[in-house]
């Protein structure tokens, strides 16, 4: 029984691009198959296990999330010389 579930329709996604070593792209592939879904779905099924798992991660993404967010006004007035 394979470990990760056939995949749902999908969200809106976005694009990530990857550097990995032609065995790992050959393995990924190969389990996608098993599955009958994407490599794509497989690594973000494998990384949401990571990210839901991972009880530092999840304590320190908390206290990132709870920290206040720091805005940059880029607006700047220019007046006109004549």
């Amino acid at each position: 029984m394979p470990i990760l579930k056939a995949p749902p329709k999908q969200s809106k996604n976005e694009s990530l691009q990857l550097r990995v070593s032609t065995e790992f792209k050959s393995t990924l592939q190969r389990y996608a198959d098993f599955l009958g879904a994407t490599p794509s779905y497989v690594v973000m099924e494998a990384l949401h296990r990571i990210f839901e798992k991972d009880r530092e991660f999840r304590a320190w993404l908390q206290q990132k999330e709870s920290e206040p967010q720091v805005t940059v006004d880029f607006d700047v007035e220019t007046s006109a010389k004549t």
